[in-house]
């Protein structure tokens, strides 16, 4: 381990006890999630241990150079601790088992795959049927 040890890595829960930004999962989601702990991923941060601020984050040294995606993937989000579960899709989902009822990529009131869905109809004209020529 780099700058933090163990000791430093601890848990933020009692036995028992939920994290603030855990949520009761299903046991079917339970498995092969990942570490329930806080973690340290490659490049020196903890993640899942409430401290947003970290001297190695690159958020904390961004420049111009800074590649975003240098902060994409897994080791970068806890699979227990994420805020994005106390979502009511999420919680749905992950605590009662009801799949979400949307297609995938809808937003509220837009569906954004609706040109995608329309059958062809061979005139090039990249209107939906049925709304050519008004």
């Amino acid at each position: 381990m780099n700058e933090h040890d163990e000791k430093e890595i601890r848990p933020l829960r009692g036995e028992g006890d939920l994290d603030p930004f855990e949520i009761n999962f299903l046991p079917q989601f339970e498995k092969g999630r990942g570490p329930r702990e806080p973690f340290v991923n490659k490049y020196g941060v903890v993640i899942g241990d409430h401290d947003y601020e970290s001297e190695n984050s690159p958020l904390e040294n961004w420049d111009k150079n800074t590649d975003p995606s240098i902060m994409s993937g897994d080791e970068w989000v806890h699979p227990f601790k994420d805020i994005g579960f106390h979502s009511a899709e999420n919680r749905d989902y992950f605590e009662k088992g009801i799949p979400p009822q949307s297609d995938i990529f809808m937003h509220p009131d837009k569906d954004v795959a609706y040109e995608y869905k329309q059958p062809k109809t061979g005139d090039n004209n990249n209107e939906p049927d049925g709304e050519s020529g008004k």
